[in-house]
């Protein structure tokens, strides 16, 4: 049996509602840690960090599952949905996180910070991207939209993950190599799903 079998036969016994119990409970404990001091001297800046780096993670996860597929025989699809709902939902916090605990809610200067800091905007590009696919990420939206056109909604996948990546590389203003690795991951993944069904089925 090869190792993809063996995957797929240990994915099979494993149901997908483990990720959402897990996803909800991390920004527990990573709220917990920072009001006990857990976070160091800053632990807004440490919330939003963590929780935007889970977000692209996520994101980068869902692009991994059909690559998977198609090159390795990997089949993770009954993860997909709850892994792109949970990566809204860090994205989500993310945003609530820098509009609650940094600006204070402060509407203004929130709207400022989107339309003046190119960081802030392409992040803001990104959540509204995942919006609709969030929305849509249920069997009645299948049913109702079309599977075509469900899929090229779903196609504003590529662009949150794109907006994600740049946003954390322009975020982090000391250019470490982490930023670039995202970036590289998201596009060599979204490079695979261009490779022609005939040049895939050679590979």
């Amino acid at each position: 049996m090869s190792v993809a079998d063996r995957i797929n036969r240990a994915a099979r016994r494993v149901p997908a509602w483990p990720v959402y119990l897990i996803g909800a409970a991390l920004p527990v404990w990573l709220f917990w840690e920072g009001t006990t001091g857990g976070l160091g001297i800053d632990p807004v800046k440490a919330i939003e960090q963590r929780l935007g780096l889970w977000a692209l993670k996520l994101i980068v996860a869902g692009l991994c599952i059909t690559p998977l597929r198609r090159f390795a025989g990997v089949n993770l699809v009954k993860y997909r949905r709850a892994i792109g709902l949970m990566a809204f939902f860090y994205v989500m916090l993310h945003f609530l996180a820098w509009l609650v605990l940094d600006m204070g809610l402060l509407w203004s200067q929130a709207l400022g910070d989107i339309a003046k800091r190119p960081y802030v905007t392409v992040g803001m590009v990104g959540l509204v991207a995942l919006i609709p696919l969030a929305l849509t990420s249920n069997d009645w939206s299948v049913r109702r939209l079309g599977a075509l056109r469900w899929r090229r909604l779903h196609r504003l996948t590529y662009l949150a993950a794109i907006a994600g990546a740049v946003h954390f590389l322009w975020l982090v203003k000391a250019w470490p190599v982490e930023p670039f690795l995202y970036l590289g991951a998201v596009l060599g993944l979204l490079a695979l799903r261009a490779i022609p069904r005939k040049s895939r089925a050679a590979a």
